[in-house]
């Protein structure tokens, strides 16, 4: 498909997805977040995709936001239609089979922020900016902002970031918990790449039970999770690279996953 507002690029068992409206800071209207559901969509029902980076064209965003010339005008009925849509398509990264790494490349403001936020994986550049300033519009995020954010860094520092509007730095989003790691703003590719690559190796069903089993530990008591994992851990050894996995350690070679 052609995107008007997606490019998507495919390296083996991985795809490159950036936003493409770098004049309007890749931000996110309407449109754009359509097309977001589409590709992932595709990629989701692509069997040889094991991980997914996400980042932006341009060296000044990653997302600076939702589209506010789209969204001034919009009346009560809209603004909810365009926040499901925006939660519909963030969820879809959230509970995917695949890994998404987030490669933020420097602003990542209001639904940029929690466009990273629902990936997997983030690793910024050291330009990279974070922040939730939706309150200065006079409304709160939307895109599961107030929901992401209080799991991943914890309530107060959920509530300074979204109460204040005061945007961090890479640094600071590191200390916080918000990123993974900061890199030179020109390896920030290659180094996602380089962590999509490592996991790429791995079986994709296992990659998808354990992705499945720390999403499952953020909703539900510990006691339920045990459970879960415990079912989840068994139904590992129904696959074909549970046995090479074992086999190969056995015999002091390398697995190779037939992803079975």
């Amino acid at each position: 498909m052609n995107y008007n507002n997606l490019n998507i690029k495919f390296d083996g068992s991985l795809a490159i997805l950036k936003i493409n409206r770098p004049k309007a800071l890749n931000a996110l209207n309407k449109e754009t977040l359509t097309e977001l559901e589409i590709a992932v969509d595709d990629l989701n029902n692509n069997k040889e995709i094991k991980a997914v980076i996400i980042s932006g064209e341009g060296k000044k965003a990653f997302v600076a936001g939702a589209d506010i010339s789209e969204m001034k005008d919009m009346n009560v009925k809209k603004a909810k239609e365009f926040s499901l849509l925006g939660h519909r398509v963030f969820n879809k990264i959230e509970e995917s089979n695949k890994i998404f790494i987030a490669a933020v490349n420097g602003y990542a403001l209001g639904g940029g922020c929690e466009l990273a936020l629902a990936c997997d994986l983030r690793i910024a550049a050291e330009t990279a900016k974070f922040g939730q300033p939706e309150i200065n519009l006079g409304i709160i995020p939307g895109f599961g902002g107030t929901q992401r954010l209080a799991k991943i860094v914890g309530k107060p520092q959920a509530l300074e970031l979204v109460l204040t509007a005061e945007n961090i730095d890479a640094q600071k989003a590191v200390e916080l918990k918000l990123v993974n790691r900061v890199v030179e703003t020109d390896q920030l590719i290659s180094e996602a790449k380089s962590l999509a690559q490592t996991i790429a190796q791995k079986s994709a069903p296992i990659i998808s039970l354990a992705k499945e089993a720390v999403n499952f530990a953020l909703e539900h008591p510990a006691a339920e999770g045990s459970k879960y994992e415990a079912n989840l851990f068994s139904s590992c050894f129904s696959t074909l690279d549970q046995e090479e996995g074992m086999q190969a350690f056995l015999e002091k070679r390398k697995a190779e996953f037939k992803n079975e």
